[in-house]
């Protein structure tokens, strides 16, 4: 528990300092302060479901064909990397958990929560150095088609509070199996 709240204080700490050190009105234009705050409310409304996650329950399922709690938590810290190769950043994270089965793929909590605060720190990154103008272009993508990044990183928020309400669904209801 104490190296979850470690996590999510490094986290917003670096949200913080990335809006301290861009929160003047000349350095910050309504786009960026818009995105930084949906990724800051993100962070904390998931946090309550991912600040739970712990090597106690990472094999907690709903039913056996359920994937594991830890499988999940990975996912979420995994597609954030992938996803962000769509808006022009490389990662060394190879795809282990999208379209996959659970295999024991979440099995390692320290490594997946490490990989979970690289991601969000990867996203912050990405606001903090993209225009406005670059938010609005259109990127193809295998999933949804022509988008524009902009709705490409909304979807990335959307996931993560999806599997986040899943995590929570299942640390309530689920049995280790």
């Amino acid at each position: 528990m104490k190296k979850t709240i470690a996590i999510i204080l490094i986290l917003v700490t670096h949200v913080s300092k990335a809006q301290e050190e861009s929160s003047t009105p000349e350095n910050t234009s309504m786009t960026s302060q818009l995105i930084n705050n949906l990724l800051m409310q993100s962070q904390m409304s998931n946090g309550f479901a991912l600040s739970q996650v712990s090597n106690d329950n990472l094999t907690m399922r709903l039913n056996e064909k359920a994937a594991s709690v830890g499988f999940i938590y990975r996912h979420i810290a995994e597609t954030m990397h992938l996803f962000g190769t769509f808006l022009g950043e490389q990662t060394p994270i190879q795809n282990t958990t999208m379209g996959q089965m659970d295999e024991g793929q979440g099995s390692n909590f320290e490594e997946s929560q490490q990989l979970l605060t690289s991601g969000y720190i990867l996203l912050q990154d990405i606001i903090d150095k993209n225009s406005d103008s670059w938010w609005l272009e259109e990127i193809e993508t295998p999933f949804f088609g022509k988008v524009n990044r902009l709705r490409l990183f909304s979807h990335i928020l959307y996931h993560n509070a999806y599997h986040s309400g899943q995590i929570a669904l299942t640390i309530s209801k689920g049995d280790k199996l």
